[in-house]
């Protein structure tokens, strides 16, 4: 077991769920991104950090700065998420919105890979 792994099941069994497929998720899109836990809350570095995700009161946060909220933000304002300049609430009354993770987790890895190539946009 991981890091990551304790982490989740210390959380309590309502957010489980949540916290279980965003970790699938972000391991299957980032297969070769780090992992560890960093402020608390499970962390996948690539070329630095990459994203976060952690358990609030009544949500999941999606940690992927301030970059990968713009870049879904529309979709957050139409899909009624709350977020803020660097986090994204994932409500745990919602399912994860799978589409939209892996949006904003694969647009972190291109701007990651882009930064250490020297082509940073």
């Amino acid at each position: 077991m991981s890091d990551i792994d304790d982490y989740v099941a210390a959380q309590a069994p309502t957010h489980q769920p949540h916290l279980t497929a965003l970790v699938e998720l972000v391991r299957r899109l980032a297969p070769d991104a780090g992992e560890k836990i960093s402020w608390g809350m499970p962390t996948w570095t690539l070329h630095g950090n990459l994203v976060h995700v952690a358990a609030g009161k009544h949500h999941v946060g999606l940690y992927p700065g301030p970059e990968g909220v713009a870049h879904v933000a529309a979709d957050c304002d139409e899909r009624g998420l709350k977020y803020s300049k660097g986090a994204i609430q994932l409500p745990l009354s919602k399912a994860v919105p799978v589409d939209l993770v892996t949006r904003v987790v694969e647009f972190r890895i291109a701007q990651q890979r882009a930064r250490i190539s020297g082509d940073a946009r």
